[in-house]
């Protein structure tokens, strides 16, 4: 009787160490440092499950979206992913295969962990070297991330010898608790649909157009799209919710040809409504009703430059359509070479935070064409949460020589034929800090001896002074051959996307120059821009496109 009373304890003891749980505390580190109020990882695990978490996600106080990971090792070693989006919303997804395609090789090596023998399993993530150390003595798996699951129980995950998660403390307890144990989700969806919409929850996403027609056409209208300048300029009201300050924040366009053949200058604008008069109302009621630039050479140009009372737009991004893609695919097959089906334009415009951010604001695209079919794009503001280095509490408008109402009364910018070329006066009401000019330049026309094809200096002067001084030049236009299909070909092998420009290439973003003026005291400021622009030849002349934005604090 004795004898089976023990052999029963026995029985008994042994399922209770088998079905022993514990808690695992890590921290991370890099460098041997690690961060003051980091949430800890917390990994739960016994004979049946593994729990990835936090503390935070298991007192239901970490932010959203949060993840959380499960290893079932009852069955198969199923390895869910959890996302939690909000209190009434999560959703799953399931791997049957991850913990097995991970491969792993196992030394001899070993090192004590919280008075546990360790030993070490080394493996390469994207280039990245990866050890772990592992120990048998608990008779439990786990690990803090995805990697070594299977091994034993990871006390110390090692990215590229610097960056750790390394364990702080190993509890027994009773059991995992029921809210942070593994249980049925109601809602799992494939891996790739799982990680789209986690993915999309981490920032915010502002649509403006999709798929939208820009062509020259008789203007239309609808509810919420504006047309000007025979269909060539498209805008939007649109809200930008508020969002941290230190947001960085994207604009996206997709462009493809609908039927327009050319290389085309575009432009991503908004509408600066920092005072009376703006550009939408010359839109609306016709150029001619904006206040006129004239330099001495004849001409006037509306709506281009800061006037006490009228603002011009802030351009947001230059880009440069390419020959043809995606519509003239088809024209010319070459071997070794697959013509791209659309250009993805990117850019970070956090700069531009402050005067968008909680307001409801006009976004607007211009493609200069005389196309029936012309191009589609799709537009939209990405916000992410961040620490942007280009913040500025300020942003003043002070010119935009971009035709962007070309086909609606706003003239070629050639007036740097002059001397004097462009010249703007600013008033600032208080003193300003770490001032910046955000300049955006191109040259064009001219054919090959016009500004497009020929090297110039631009000479920005602040107060009379010579504040900045650079030659723009674009070298690297042929790396975008994919781009276009339909580029004119030279018999000596080139085309016509290969050859270098005045700052911009077919199919490609022209980016701003950031020119520190340092800081500047309140009152009245001038800001003049010299381009030694060439003469005209024939029925061909040169031009530039500048743009000009003044950011600072204050």
């Amino acid at each position: 009787m004795k004898y089976c009373f023990l052999l029963v304890a026995a029985l008994l003891l042994g399922q209770q160490n088998f079905a022993q749980s514990y808690l695992i505390t890590y921290e991370r580190s890099y460098n041997g440092k690690t961060t003051a109020d980091e949430d800890p990882l917390l990994v739960y695990s016994n004979a049946d499950q593994t729990v990835v978490t936090t503390r935070a996600a298991t007192q239901s106080s970490a932010p959203y979206p949060y993840e959380t990971y499960y290893v079932d090792r009852k069955n198969k070693d199923h390895y869910f992913k959890l996302t939690t989006f909000s209190a009434s919303k999560e959703l799953a997804t399931l791997d049957t295969l991850l913990l097995k395609r991970n491969s792993l090789t196992l030394t001899t090596e070993t090192k004590t962990i919280l008075g546990y023998v360790c030993k070490k399993a080394q493996t390469s993530v994207n280039s990245n070297t990866i050890e772990l150390w592992y120990t048998n003595e608990l008779g439990v798996k786990g690990a803090p991330n995805e990697l070594g699951q299977n091994l034993g129980l990871v006390l110390e995950y090692v990215r590229n010898g610097n960056s750790k998660i390394t364990a702080t403390a190993v509890e027994k307890i009773k059991k995992i608790p029921e809210h942070v144990a593994l249980r049925r989700f109601e809602n799992v969806v494939d891996g790739l649909s799982y990680q789209d919409e986690l993915w999309k929850s981490r920032f915010i996403r502002v649509p403006v157009f999709t798929n939208e027609q820009i062509r020259f056409s008789e203007q239309t209208t609808s509810d919420s799209i504006l047309r000007f300048a025979h269909g060539t300029v498209i805008v939007k009201k649109v809200k930008v919710p508020k969002v941290a300050a230190n947001s960085q924040v994207f604009v996206q366009l997709i462009e493809k040809s609908n039927g327009d053949a050319y290389d085309r200058t575009g432009s991503v604008f908004m509408i600066a409504t920092d005072q009376a008069q703006n550009f939408l109302d010359g839109m609306q009621n016709g150029m001619q009703t904006l206040p006129m630039y004239s330099n001495g050479d004849g001409e006037n140009y509306p709506g281009m430059v800061r006037t006490d009372g009228f603002s011009p737009i802030y351009e947001l991004m230059r880009f440069f359509t390419p020959f043809g893609v995606a519509h003239f695919n088809d024209r010319l097959t070459l071997k070794d070479k697959t013509w791209q089906d659309s250009v993805i334009y990117r850019q970070d415009i956090s700069e531009f935070l402050s005067v968008m951010a909680d307001q409801e604001i006009y976004i607007g695209t211009y493609i200069g064409n005389y196309d029936q079919g012309g191009h589609k794009v799709s537009l939209e503001l990405s916000i992410h949460p961040g620490a942007s280095q280009q913040q500025a509490t300020k942003v003043l408008p002070l010119f935009n020589s971009t035709n962007v109402m070309e086909m609606g009364g706003q003239t070629y910018a050639r007036f740097f034929s002059e001397e004097k070329g462009l010249e703007v006066e600013f008033e600032l009401a208080d003193d300003a800090d770490n001032v910046q000019l955000r300049y955006i330049t191109t040259g064009h026309g001219g054919w090959g001896n016009g500004d497009e094809f020929v090297p110039k200096a631009n000479s920005i002067y602040l107060d009379d002074q010579l504040a900045f001084q650079f030659t723009p030049w674009r070298t690297d236009c042929g790396s975008y051959r994919l781009y276009n299909p339909v580029s004119g070909n030279f018999q000596n092998g080139l085309s016509s996307s290969d050859l270098s420009r005045s700052n911009w290439c077919p199919g490609t973003i022209t980016t701003p120059n950031y020119i520190a003026l340092g800081d500047l005291k309140a009152g009245k400021h001038r800001i003049r821009v010299h381009i030694p622009q060439g003469e005209p030849e024939g029925s061909s002349f040169s031009f530039w496109n500048v743009s000009g934005v003044l950011l600072y604090n204050k």
